[in-house]
């Protein structure tokens, strides 16, 4: 079985490199028949889905299950964003839950420590999964947080202390808002083609796809610009072409 590093980017060579961030709020019912339905109807743009901590807790296994076998039916890699974060064994147990689920690759926090975030990716590894972590979110208020100046060796700033641990622990992935494109730039100057970038926030929150893609950006997370699009899949197909550079 390939990586999850290469299932994605084999996927995306013909979909695009669009993630739908399926992350609908308490007010949408039938949360299992509505992604389904999202998954069914706008895979052509698509080369995964992300499912977030909130979407997750109100679905039994068997639907979750269901959820990530759809997704693989039509060739989309599935994404569990739960922010995972804890000491090793819990972070050993809930990954391996997620895996027994169905998920291809999770979202943890490096925040969790340097050796913590190592056998993390250690274990999802020799399972053939992926681990995508933290660097820093879209939200303005990010700044607060990922900005911090933090003193290790060196004085730097949190999100590069957190893009060195990514690099040395030899993740799949870092999440670099889409609302901060200088600092996507700034990390793909140092990560090349060690691993990829994952920008949320395009459309809702301020990012434009071009410029991101432009700054360096490997993958666009679009929630809302395509759930809340009165034609999702036109707009799944446009972001789908500029993820392409067409």
């Amino acid at each position: 079985m390939a990586t999850f590093k290469t299932r994605i980017s084999q996927i995306s060579k013909s979909n695009g490199k669009v993630i739908l961030a399926n992350d609908y709020d308490t007010s949408i019912k039938n949360l299992e028949t509505k992604t389904i339905q999202n998954i069914k109807k706008l895979n052509p743009y698509l080369c995964a889905i992300k499912l977030n901590f909130h979407l997750l807790l109100p679905l039994s296994s068997k639907q979750i299950s269901k959820i990530n076998k759809t997704a693989h039916d039509y060739g989309l890699q599935t994404i569990a964003d739960i922010k995972l974060n804890d000491i090793g064994n819990t972070n050993k147990v809930t990954s391996q839950n997620l895996w027994n689920l169905g998920f291809d690759a999770v979202i943890a926090n490096p925040i969790m420590g340097l050796d913590s975030l190592k056998n993390l990716v250690k274990s999802s590894h020799q399972n053939q999964k992926g681990v995508i972590t933290l660097c820093h979110m879209s939200a303005p208020e990010a700044k607060l947080s990922y900005d911090m100046e933090v003193k290790m060796a060196k004085k730097q700033q949190l999100y590069q202390l957190f893009l060195s641990w990514a690099l040395e622990s030899k993740v799949d992935g870092i999440v670099v808002g889409a609302t901060f494109p200088k600092i996507i730039s700034y990390c793909k100057k140092k990560v090349g083609k060690k691993l990829s970038i994952y920008s949320p926030g395009v459309g809702t929150q301020g990012g434009d796809a071009k410029e991101v893609i432009a700054s360096g950006t490997d993958y666009l997370i679009v929630g809302r610009s395509i759930l809340n699009a009165k034609n999702s899949i036109n707009v799944a197909k446009n972001l789908q072409l500029q993820s392409l550079g067409e």
